[in-house]
């Protein structure tokens, strides 16, 4: 999840009845959605010693500190893991994954029913789950083809806050509801919802 550290376990198997050294090259970089490299947030390199039908796991931890201020909006990750196995005449393998971190910000409640011209209160919550405070808070609610800009209040370490947004549907129907939260610290956090409109 955005904000917190990240935790990947690499997993090596010796399938064979021979014992084998394992040199691994690791490293991460955050990344565009086109896969472009934006920057290198983490390097490490360790040997392992596999004993026959032998499995060992390699913890690599990459904390929000160092992936936090290199992220893009896309919110991507990748990671690789060059195995190579000394003594084999350069027998390689090349392990990658791709991270997209969660948001889990933006949450919209909606009443229960829904009338045209009639007025509604929804509630949408917002949180920062950065291990810092965030400034320059902005929701951005685009409802019925017109966009409504409400500056909030800064927002503590973990901290979650909401604020009550009223509007009156004028025609029956689903009708799209998107928020965008944006601070100093990150920005386009998005959340979706889908109103069903009734008949009044």
């Amino acid at each position: 999840v955005f904000g917190k550290d990240i935790n990947l376990i690499l997993v090596l198997n010796n399938l064979s009845s021979d014992r084998k050294s394992v040199k691994v090259d690791m490293s991460a970089s955050t990344i565009l959605y086109t896969r472009r490299t934006v920057a290198e947030i983490l390097k490490a390199a360790t040997s392992v010693e596999l004993g026959p039908k032998q499995g060992k796991h390699i913890r690599v931890k990459i904390p929000y500190t160092h992936y936090g201020k290199y992220l893009t909006t896309d919110k991507r990750i990748q990671v690789t893991a060059l195995c190579e196995v000394m003594r084999t005449h350069g027998l390689k393998l090349l392990v990658e994954k791709t991270i997209i971190l969660e948001d889990t910000n933006i949450i919209i409640k909606l009443p229960r029913r829904i009338v045209v011209n009639r007025a509604v209160t929804l509630e949408i919550s917002y949180a920062n789950p950065l291990p810092e405070p965030v400034s320059r808070c902005v929701l951005l609610v685009t409802l019925m083809n017109q966009q409504v800009k409400i500056n909030l209040a800064r927002l503590a370490p973990r901290e979650r806050s909401k604020i009550y947004f009223e509007f009156t549907p004028r025609r029956a129907g689903p009708l799209q509801l998107q928020v965008d939260f944006s601070c100093d610290k990150f920005s386009h956090v998005k959340g979706f919802v889908t109103i069903a409109v009734a008949p009044a």
